[in-house]
């Protein structure tokens, strides 16, 4: 239904009219930011976008007292994304408004992980009895964990491949599987997810070289040559192009990175009606 909304001439349903919903990012973002900001608009919702910048947080107030300010100026939802994991649900015992998490730290990417799993039912039908591959940077990934822990509850398969270096080592009791290349598993999944390196996230150089990195645990033209079935080629964004991605792949009919786009607005449209549309 939501998404529906988005292919109309007006993109605007009533539904949360008179809400005011506020992006509080204290990281960088494209997609997220700005759809959840796009979503709140086609509700309806007044958006407002935070900026840490040019906040008082560069002159020493707190993350709670910072959302606490916020909170006391009647709002209705505030989205968060930080970089410490955590902190939003730090900020969800501390805060009477409903708390959205749009990612913390390399812990959780929750709307992410929705998007992605309505893109692949959109594609697929269904979850259930798929084989899913994550690879990338896993260690370091809020979508990896997000995508991982939803796709196992809708009962898909999930093989990971990354660096063992990027790889936590107990990452098998999350009932995951472990490859040793990207290669290794493309001609049984139904799905591929590559992620990105976190660099801001590593104090050390995890792997020799991105050319070594590109070879193993990226997708090129050569390796999807041997792929017969109807792969699907997804990523979170932002891509780099020649790391874990080939520029040549952004043409792929596979690839539905910008479906990812498109139905991230709905996915949030749908996450801000069912929080704060009742």
């Amino acid at each position: 239904a939501m998404k529906e909304v988005l292919t109309r001439d007006i993109k605007k349903v009533p539904t949360l009219r008179g809400k005011t919903v506020v992006n509080l990012f204290f990281e960088p973002s494209t997609r997220t930011r700005t759809s959840f900001e796009i979503a709140g608009k086609r509700l309806s919702a007044d958006v407002i976008n935070f900026s840490a910048a040019t906040s008082s947080l560069t002159k020493g107030e707190t993350l709670k007292d910072t959302a606490r300010n916020i909170e006391a100026m009647v709002v209705d939802a505030v989205v968060v994304r930080h970089s410490a994991s955590g902190a939003v649900r730090y900020l969800a015992r501390e805060l009477d408004v409903p708390v959205i998490n749009a990612g913390d730290g390399a812990h959780e990417h929750p709307t992410q992980g929705l998007l992605d799993i309505f893109t692949i039912r959109e594609r697929k039908g269904s979850v259930e009895g798929l084989k899913v591959a994550v690879a990338g940077d896993i260690a370091h990934s809020r979508v990896a964990r997000s995508g991982i822990h939803g796709l196992l509850k809708l009962g898909a398969q999930v093989v990971v491949a990354g660096p063992p270096t990027m790889v936590p080592p107990d990452i098998e009791r999350l009932g995951v599987s472990v490859a040793s290349s990207v290669e290794e598993v493309l001609g049984e999944v139904d799905v591929v997810i590559m992620l990105r390196i976190q660099m801001e996230r590593q104090s050390s150089p995890l792997f020799p070289s991105l050319r070594e990195y590109s070879r193993y645990f990226g997708l090129n033209m050569e390796k999807l040559k041997s792929v017969s079935r109807d792969l699907l080629i997804m990523h979170p964004g932002p891509v780099n192009w020649g790391v874990e991605l080939s520029p040549e792949v952004a043409y792929h009919p596979r690839n539905v990175i910008l479906d990812q786009v498109t139905n991230g607005v709905a996915v949030r449209m749908a996450v801000l009606y069912a929080i704060i549309g009742g």
